[in-house]
């Protein structure tokens, strides 16, 4: 690069996981420009999660939503917001991971002297000074550091970290307490359902699987959304603690008092990837690297010859779970 630039912006607007698997390359970006003031733009819904991300400077959210409305007030102030808060930026660099047309075009508006970005299609490279093929069987973070070195930079070691703010700590020990969970004892943290019923075990399996562990002497939590209220009924009515009415980054810090977290590919896992926590993730036989476990393979449970998940049996994820659980001392003294 000619010239080191003094303000970057980051974008990626969906989804969880996707913008928390962003982590290693932001740090990446970070280390290349020590100085550099990093802003990362991304959807109103996903802001809350660059709270973790230490690297990053600024949170600009989109609000995505409001700019399909069809209300068309609504749109051209939306509209002329960002437009007005791209150029007052006055952005050396910008670098795409999202490479969707909408982010091809915020990223031409920005007027950045470089301008980096992820293509899906050929036919956006008008929006990039570097343009990067997307490698879609590659794991998603080791795509964006390949994007970056493909484009000059220097890739050291790769750090995944995300750091939780104390206030939602402080919200799940809380939680913990109201609930008589001790984070000094082994916790299993279940996260039984994701945005596709394809991608989810079985839930009966999962109950069989708190059950077992329960007998065990485990304490069992069960995690999902204010959308698996009436889903996760059947956990309550087994008498499981069933956290769907916490805020996300809450819902990480109950993750991160956990011992073992184990479910689907959704970004809650992820984001348990990135604490440092041990995660089970399921997932079906055909599923690509691109969405798993970053840096940790090893970690994953698939049907043998099925990408039907109903097909791993039971005693399967038992043993993979009695291993996790043994080989994992309870979370006593999480980072904050």
């Amino acid at each position: 690069m000619s010239a080191v630039p003094e303000r970057i912006l980051i974008i990626r607007l969906k989804s969880i996981g996707d913008v928390l698997l962003t982590l290693p390359a932001v740090h990446a970006v970070r280390e290349n420009f020590p100085s550099a003031r990093i802003t990362f733009l991304t959807s109103k819904e996903n802001a809350v999660l660059l709270q973790g991300f230490k690297d990053v400077d600024e949170i600009l959210p989109l609000d995505r939503a409001g700019l399909r409305t069809g209300n068309p007030v609504k749109i051209v102030s939306e509209m002329v917001k960002l437009f007005q808060r791209l150029r007052t930026g006055k952005f050396s660099l910008v670098v795409d991971f999202q490479g969707y047309g909408e982010t091809a075009w915020i990223t031409y508006l920005t007027r950045a002297r470089q301008r980096w970005g992820s293509l899906y299609s050929t036919g956006r490279k008008w929006a990039y000074t570097r343009g990067i093929p997307r490698n879609n069987d590659i794991q998603v973070a080791d795509f964006y550091c390949s994007l970056l070195e493909q484009c000059g930079l220097k890739i050291g070691p790769l750090q995944n970290s995300f750091i939780l703010p104390l206030e939602p700590l402080a919200g799940a020990r809380d939680y913990f307490s109201k609930n008589r969970l001790d984070p000094r004892q082994p916790v299993l943290f279940i996260q039984a359902l994701t945005s596709s019923p394809f991608k989810n075990w079985p839930l009966d399996h999962y109950l069989a699987l708190a059950a077992h562990f329960r007998g065990k002497g485990v304490q069992i939590l069960f995690g999902g959304g204010p959308k698996d209220v009436a889903a996760l009924q059947p956990a309550r009515t087994a008498g499981f603690v069933v956290a769907t009415d916490v805020p996300l980054l809450v819902a990480a810090g109950l993750v991160q008092l956990s011992t073992v977290v184990i479910g689907g590919a959704t970004g809650l896992l992820h984001i348990a990837v990135a604490m440092q926590k041990r995660v089970i993730m399921i997932v079906g036989k055909n599923r690509k690297e691109t969405g798993l476990p970053f840096q940790h393979l090893d970690w994953v449970l698939r049907p043998d010859d099925s990408n039907d998940l109903a097909t791993l049996p039971l005693e399967t994820v038992l043993a993979a779970c009695t291993d996790a659980l043994a080989g994992t001392a309870p979370e006593n003294s999480p980072r904050s």
